[in-house]
Parts: C-alpha cells; sequence; structure tokens
C-alpha cells in the first residue's frame, strides 16, 4: 500500500511539473502585448515597452457607493511613461516599422505636435527603439511636461498656442520639421517621421486592439456605459467601436471640457463653445485649465464616431451623450478623489470622473460604467495641481463636503 501511494504521489508530481512547465512556456511564447497583467508578472519582458497595456481597472469607492454604481478606473497612469498615450506610441511606431518608414539605429528621427503626455510616450519608446525624438507643443502647457521629455532625451520645442490653420500651430510645426529632417541625406536611410496622432487612423486602431478588449475582459462584458474625453478621439473612438460590437446596448458618453465645442456637436450638431463668443476668450485653443482634451474642429478619428456602426439601420451616432464640464466641477472633483479616494489624477482623468457621475444618476443604480484615468496630478503640479495658481482664477481648492454639488449644471 505505501508503494501504491508513493507511485500516486509521483504520478502527480509528474503531471503538476509538466502543466507548470506547459503553463510557462505558453506564456513566454505569447506576445507581450496580448499576455495579461498575471502572466506578465509571472514572465520577464523584454524592456520598458513590455510594461505597456494591461492596467488595472480599479473601483473609484466614493463615487460607487454614493451613487450605487460601479464607477471603475482604468487606471492608465500605471503605463511606464505614465499615461494612456503609451499604447499609441508603441503602435504607431511599430506599425511605422513594419512598413519600412522607419528603421532603427539610422539616426532617424520621430516627430509630433502634442500637448504632452504622447511626446513622453513617444520620447520613452524612441530611447528603447533606437531613435531621435522632436517634440512640438504649445508653451502654455506645464512646464514639467517639457522637464520630463528633455529627461527623456527628446528635444522639445515650445510654440506659441494659435489655431490649427496657422502654419505655426504646434501640429503643422511639427510636421513641417519632419519634412525637413534628413533632406539632405543622399543615402535615404536618415528619416523624419510624422506621427500625426489627430488624422492617424492608427491611433483609434491601437485602442479598438488593446484598450477595449482590456476593459471587456476586466468587465467579463458586463458594462453598460463607457465614459471618455476626446483630445486626438483616438481612445474613445477605439474604445467605443470594440466595446459595441460586443456589448449590446453598451452607451458611451463624451467627457469634454469648457471651452470645447465637441459635446455641442454630439448633442445639437453643431460644434459651439459659449466661450467662442467674442471678447470672452481668454486662450487661442480651448478656453479651459484641462490639458489635453477638447478642441473646436473634427479630428479624424472623432469624426468615425459620428457616424453610424456598420450594420446599425437606425443610423445613429455612436456616441449617446456628451457632458460639457466646468473647470470649477474639474478642480472639485480633483480634490474630491484625493479627500475620499486617495487617487491624484490629472485634469482629464477629473472631468471623466464628474461625467461618469452624472451618467450614474441619468442610469440610475446597479450598472457599471467604466472611464480612464489617463494621467498623474505628478504632470499637473504647476498649473492644474497648484492651489494658489487655481484660487488666484478663483476656484476653490477645499475637497466639497458632498458629491451633491456636482448635480448643479
Amino acid at each position: 500500500m505505501p508503494l501504491d501511494n508513493s507511485a500516486q504521489i509521483c504520478t502527480a508530481a509528474a503531471v503538476l511539473t509538466a502543466a507548470v512547465c506547459f503553463q510557462g512556456w505558453r506564456i513566454l511564447n505569447k506576445p507581450e502585448s496580448k499576455r495579461t497583467a498575471t502572466e506578465r508578472s509571472a514572465a520577464i519582458v523584454h524592456g520598458i515597452t513590455g510594461l505597456i497595456g494591461n492596467t488595472p481597472l480599479i473601483r473609484i469607492n466614493s463615487l460607487s457607493d454614493a451613487t450605487g454604481c460601479e464607477i471603475l478606473g482604468k487606471a492608465e497612469f500605471l503605463n511606464p511613461g505614465g499615461s494612456s498615450k503609451d499604447r499609441i506610441a508603441l503602435y504607431l511606431i511599430e506599425q511605422a516599422e513594419k512598413s519600412g518608414q522607419l528603421v532603427p539605429h539610422t539616426d532617424s528621427c520621430i516627430f509630433e505636435g502634442t500637448s504632452g503626455s504622447t511626446g513622453i510616450s513617444l520620447a520613452m519608446v524612441a530611447r528603447a527603439k533606437g531613435y531621435l525624438c522632436h517634440i512640438v507643443m504649445p508653451s502654455d502647457q506645464a512646464i514639467e511636461k517639457s522637464q520630463l521629455l528633455e529627461r527623456h532625451g527628446a528635444t522639445v520645442e515650445r510654440v506659441a498656442p494659435c489655431s490649427i490653420v496657422d502654419k505655426n500651430n504646434f501640429v503643422n510645426v511639427a510636421r513641417r520639421r519632419a519634412a525637413e529632417y534628413g533632406a539632405d541625406d543622399k543615402s535615404g536611410t536618415r528619416r523624419g517621421y510624422f506621427v500625426n496622432q489627430f488624422e492617424n487612423p492608427l491611433n483609434s486602431d491601437a485602442h479598438y486592439r488593446s484598450t477595449g478588449p482590456e476593459i471587456f475582459q476586466q468587465t467579463n462584458g458586463h458594462i453598460h456605459a463607457f465614459v471618455h474625453g476626446s483630445g486626438t478621439g483616438g481612445t474613445i473612438a477605439g474604445v467605443t467601436h470594440y466595446l459595441k460590437q460586443q456589448v449590446p446596448g453598451i452607451m458611451s458618453f463624451l467627457a469634454d471640457p469648457q471651452g470645447s465645442g465637441l459635446a455641442n456637436k454630439v448633442n445639437h450638431g453643431v460644434m459651439f463653445a459659449a466661450t467662442e463668443r467674442e471678447g470672452t476668450r481668454r486662450r487661442q485653443q480651448v478656453d479651459t485649465l484641462v490639458e489635453g482634451v477638447g478642441l473646436n474642429r473634427l479630428t479624424r478619428n472623432f469624426a468615425n464616431l459620428l457616424k453610424p456602426m456598420q450594420g446599425d439601420s437606425k443610423g445613429k451616432c455612436m456616441l449617446d451623450g456628451a457632458v460639457s464640464v466646468s473647470d470649477r466641477d474639474a478642480v472639485r472633483m480633483s480634490r474630491w478623489l484625493m479627500a475620499n479616494d486617495g487617487l491624484f489624477i490629472g485634469s482629464s482623468g477629473a472631468i471623466n470622473c464628474v461625467t461618469a457621475l452624472h451618467v450614474a444618476h441619468r442610469l440610475g443604480p446597479g450598472h457599471t460604467i467604466v472611464t480612464i484615468l489617463a494621467d498623474s496630478g505628478q504632470r499637473h503640479l504647476t498649473k492644474f495641481w497648484n492651489d494658489q495658481a487655481m484660487v488666484s482664477l478663483g476656484h476653490d481648492v477645499n475637497a466639497p463636503a458632498t458629491l451633491d454639488i456636482f448635480e448643479q449644471q
């Protein structure tokens, strides 16, 4: 009898060892971009780019408990470059390599016009893959973004904010710099590559292939609404397209900062913001404290959301509504989340959470709402998270005593 037991134990141990070895082999041979967070933690990733994606989905307790909904935030600030833009930086560069537009270690340079976060992600991936990086950004963005770019080895060019139709707009300058770069290289190996995140459809494709599937998997498909803002339109377009194909009846809402005309475009079909009235405007692009989202034009990525999904006989826009969030409420929400949840998030995440709160009130208890926490407050220390600066603009930087204050629109 003891011998039989020993044989059984040896057999079981052999089977278990084989299963563990097979599981390890399966994980190691699975592309890093397709590994779950659990699988990645059990394997060695190849360089910094192996850490991009598969970010946690966290329950925002204070908002969930107050509304009876499950309000979940995808912690994109945990990407190695500190924001959701890591995803498009890696995907767009990899696609450019596959098409032969970029070849590493050839003194080629990646160019982009950005408010900061995309530039930081591009600079990080460029360093990891053997490229130079040149970023053009509006001079009114938080200075710490420029400092981070420089620490990542990027050339930073700050230009005065102006309209996209102006040749000196930051996006147009980046396009021009890319065209000029390598023009005198007769071999053709030294290239300038313009990312063009605002109009490049690969931007939304990156989120269709990664962020959307991750949210679907993390919620087991139990999700009623998705909420996000729009800068380039890539995240909200890619995630909305994916989730609407997978989850019947899911709704998607735009979170829009004051000064942006996108909310009115979604809700009323007209691109207009009250701050666009003559004599009322303070800034060149969008009159808001919020950085990275809000526009008064349609990008190619966002415009695709205003079209009906393929096969939709009703011809409805893919967005189910939009909420225009004031700077006052953005500041209030950021301070509320820090005081009640310990969440230190950037300005775009704050307006996403205000909108998620409004959507929760609209849908009622028992619904699951997912939004994106794109970056940390660490990138906003000199502006959005500078209490003295906010007070000088008339904002209350104390955490609200109750969420009821956000119901007053």
